[in-house]
């Protein structure tokens, strides 16, 4: 490939970047940082409460990711608040936030305890919106409805876990869902003019490489407004660690160098359209099981990426093919 870096290119999404950056979005939408804050409102899921199974997703470790002002025990005032503190020292430009409820699914509950929750969240000074983790199989029509009204008024994102594209491995991780329950939730979702997001996991068990990067095609047709992507972490303490223990064959872990070359490619691919909010999780060393990627943070690793993408003069979406 030909590189000109000189090339001042015009990007779909009208900043200079080479991808869909979710900053950038939010500074052109509202002018200006807007900072996620976390909540712990000490929701499970169905997998977990044996309404669908027991044990949760084999993979996960929500203290891995849960900042440590985030306990259910706070009320979702005080977790913002305190939230808000924890972020400042390195975020000072931010003015305004959204209440990102994380931990588990936040939306299997009864839709009036939903709406206490929520609206907690929203009467905080400075919150413009929400954004709510949970799964394709924890939403009705009912609370669509609902998210619908909200969406009038503030920001609102409803982001499931999908985690993969392939049935065998929702079942294999117990995720208790499949990927057609994933395919008609971001489906109504989207329809009713809420913000759709969706997470995904590479490197879990049984898919090769190649499974990996074919995901590109069948998730650049699902109705998404953003996208989050983590490589698979082996938590202490997770069903998982065991698993990879007893057949390490099954994964396909990446290496940090290996993972650039692997998103990159995954880029290229991705419908341009889509808001990409992250490439790669981040847990304290304290959690891994494995080897990691040690102390390097996510900062560092987009900055590699965009460098990367310079090298080869090329961006996300530039392989995109809209399906006719």
């Amino acid at each position: 490939m030909s590189v000109n870096n000189n090339v001042i290119r015009k990007y779909p999404w009208g900043h200079e970047r080479r991808f869909n950056s979710y900053s950038d979005y939010f500074r052109s939408v509202y002018g200006a940082r807007v900072q996620k804050v976390s909540i712990d409102a000490g929701f499970t899921c169905p997998n977990r409460d044996g309404t669908k199974g027991y044990g949760g997703c084999t993979y996960c470790n929500n203290d891995a990711f849960n900042p440590s002002y985030c306990i259910p025990s706070k009320t979702i005032t005080q977790q913002i608040k305190e939230g808000i503190e924890f972020h400042k020292w390195r975020y000072d430009r931010a003015v305004s936030y959204l209440a990102y409820f994380q931990a588990y699914s936040n939306t299997y509950a009864p839709l009036e305890r939903l709406k206490k929750l929520y609206e907690e969240a929203l009467s905080f000074p400075g919150v413009i919106g929400l954004v709510i983790g949970t799964r394709p199989d924890c939403i009705d029509e009912e609370k669509l409805a609902y998210l619908k009204e909200l969406s009038g008024k503030y920001y609102v994102t409803v982001e499931y876990g999908i985690e993969s594209c392939y049935n065998t491995t929702l079942k294999r991780i117990n995720r208790g869902h499949t990927f057609e329950d994933a395919v008609w939730a971001t489906g109504r979702t989207a329809s009713l003019g809420i913000n759709t997001g969706a997470h995904f996991i590479f490197g879990l068990p049984g898919e090769t490489r190649e499974a990996m990067l074919n995901q590109a095609e069948i998730i650049s047709g699902l109705p998404l407004k953003t996208v989050k992507f983590h490589q698979l972490q082996i938590f202490k303490g997770t069903s998982m660690e065991k698993e990879f223990q007893d057949c390490q064959i099954d994964f396909e872990l990446f290496s940090l160098e290996e993972y650039l070359d692997f998103f990159v490619s995954f880029l290229e691919r991705l419908n341009p359209a889509f808001v990409v909010e992250r490439f790669t999780g981040e847990a304290p060393p304290r959690f891994q099981a494995g080897k990691g990627w040690g102390k390097v943070r996510t900062d560092q690793i987009v900055t590699r990426v965009e460098k990367r993408l310079k090298e080869l003069d090329t961006w996300q979406g530039r392989l995109y093919q809209v399906k006719k």
